[in-house]
């Protein structure tokens, strides 16, 4: 009888790409795992795995066996959290990358209610505006604010994106509101990243503007500050700024125009076949707190 230890070492050196990773996350030295593959491969009579010095790449049979693995460990993560119910204690890590602002204005706050209800099980929150290698990292999932593109990974939208122009009173006193988009060349405009290109929807359908500005600046909360205190036009999402909106102390400019529509707030992990409890419920709690009407849209 194959060791279901062997089985799940297997299925994380095929998703990690890696001994060593597959080591690192599960607690063994590459040579341990080194060995428990050689063990299976011996039992089962075929090579499951191509190794070189630089990559792993399974053979035809490794990949037939891997599709089957899958099933077999998804089906144990079922039971078990059939057994256990959604209110049972989860343990472990639970690896999470999150954009930096989005994560500490709306990952953070509500952390304390899910450790709340599972105080076993420990949550690393890595903030970044860089796109994390999720297999690498070793992160069960990550939070993305873009507009995916077809990739190995799975994603699962959370909740839509909207961004707004929007501009602070005292900037658009002094400088005049634009009546029309092709005024923007003639106002200061904060774009998030230099030479950052807008992605909009208008009245004509889709267009992208490069626009120009005086501050640069690799900092997206630095760009939030800016509009706040006046220093020119900016596109943020409302998440970011709908209290600045609701104040009054942010207005939106040229309401015809948004970001595109194709942008959404993603939980993307690695496999949908294999999908640890710990990370379904983490997923499912962001879905059911944001919902298709988020929160900082009301």
């Amino acid at each position: 009888m194959t060791n279901l230890g062997d089985l799940e070492i297997f299925a994380k050196v095929v998703s990690t790409g890696s001994m060593s990773l597959a080591g690192r996350a599960l607690g063994f030295s590459p040579a341990v795992v080194s060995k428990r593959i050689k063990r299976l491969e011996d039992r089962l009579g075929t090579r499951l795995l191509q190794r070189t010095t630089r990559q792993i790449s399974l053979t035809e049979a490794g990949q037939g066996f891997y599709d089957r693995v899958l099933g077999i460990l998804a089906g144990l993560e079922e039971a078990e959290f059939y057994i256990s119910g959604r209110s049972a204690q989860m343990h472990g890590t639970l690896k999470i990358s999150a954009p930096t602002s989005f994560g500490r204005m709306h990952i953070a706050p509500h952390l304390k209610d899910f450790m709340e209800a599972h105080p076993e099980l420990a949550i690393n929150l890595v903030l970044t505006d860089e796109f994390s290698d999720i297999v690498g990292g070793g992160f069960d999932l990550a939070i993305r604010i873009a507009e995916l593109t077809d990739s190995s990974l799975v994603a699962r939208r959370l909740a839509p994106v909207r961004r707004l122009l929007c501009a602070s009173p005292d900037y658009l006193a002094a400088h005049g509101e634009p009546k029309h988009i092709d005024e923007l060349k003639h106002h200061r405009c904060l774009p998030a990243h230099n030479n950052d290109t807008w992605r909009l929807n208008g009245p004509d359908g889709a267009l992208s503007l490069r626009p120009e500005g005086m501050l640069i600046t690799n900092s997206s909360e630095v760009i939030r500050e800016a509009v706040i205190a006046g220093l020119g036009i900016a596109l943020r999402s409302t998440w970011d700024i709908g209290e600045e909106l609701k104040a009054g102390r942010l207005v939106q400019v040229l309401p015809a125009y948004e970001g595109s529509h194709n942008v959404a707030l993603s939980a993307v992990y690695p496999s949908r076949q294999f999908l640890p409890a710990k990370v379904r419920l983490f997923i499912d709690y962001l879905a059911e707190l944001y919902g298709p009407v988020p929160y900082w849209e009301r």
